[in-house]
């Protein structure tokens, strides 16, 4: 695959069937433009999203949005944001909420996207999966640490954790992270979208 044709990798990306054997079924979700300045790298598709086929299409990517300061316009204008899951599709249900992303779709498919996106200034690794794969090994032992390092992070990437209804649990436990992270997370999302 060309790394220059987006397009032409997009539409591969939502044909595969690598994960056939899905509970409900293969349906990749993702978002991506040529000049995308903005990556989210997130863990996977949950149940809303699997429906909808729109990434971030429930009250994660409400809080999302609010953490980051802009609306849905913004967000999903794939000119300034791109949305690539480490998992495309929908794992299905666990014990404790929604399975691990699957390990095949990263491999697969991410150097080739990221490949296709040469203007990214800034890249938020939303959730321990996003941050496992794109983190240096032994950044931070845990979530927690990893985010409360945010300002650490090497190159352009920022670790957030995922903005599930848990989060706010985490938040009340964590108050540097609406008072000290939130406010430079706004100002970094601003800066990198600036221009478009």
């Amino acid at each position: 695959m060309n790394a220059a044709s987006l397009p032409e990798l997009l539409a591969a990306i939502r044909e595969c069937r690598a994960c056939a054997d899905l509970p409900q079924g293969p349906r990749p979700v993702v978002q991506a433009g040529e000049e995308a300045r903005l990556l989210i790298i997130s863990q996977a598709p949950g149940s809303k999203v699997h429906a909808s086929g729109l990434p971030f299409d429930d009250d994660s990517g409400d809080r999302l949005r609010a953490w980051m300061g802009i609306d849905k316009t913004l967000f999903y204008d794939p000119a300034g944001i791109a949305l690539i899951p480490a998992g495309f599709c929908y794992p299905g249900k666990g014990k404790g909420g929604d399975l691990p992303p699957r390990r095949e779709c990263a491999p697969l498919w991410h150097d080739r996207l990221l490949s296709a996106l040469p203007n990214i200034r800034l890249t938020l690794l939303v959730g321990q999966y996003a941050q496992k794969l794109y983190l240096p090994r032994g950044f931070a032992p845990n979530l927690t640490e990893a985010v409360r390092q945010w300002r650490e992070a090497p190159g352009g990437l920022l670790p957030l954790p995922h903005p599930a209804w848990r989060s706010r649990l985490w938040m009340a436990r964590n108050p540097w992270f609406e008072a000290e992270m939130l406010p430079d997370l706004r100002e970094r999302v601003r800066q990198a979208l600036s221009e478009i």
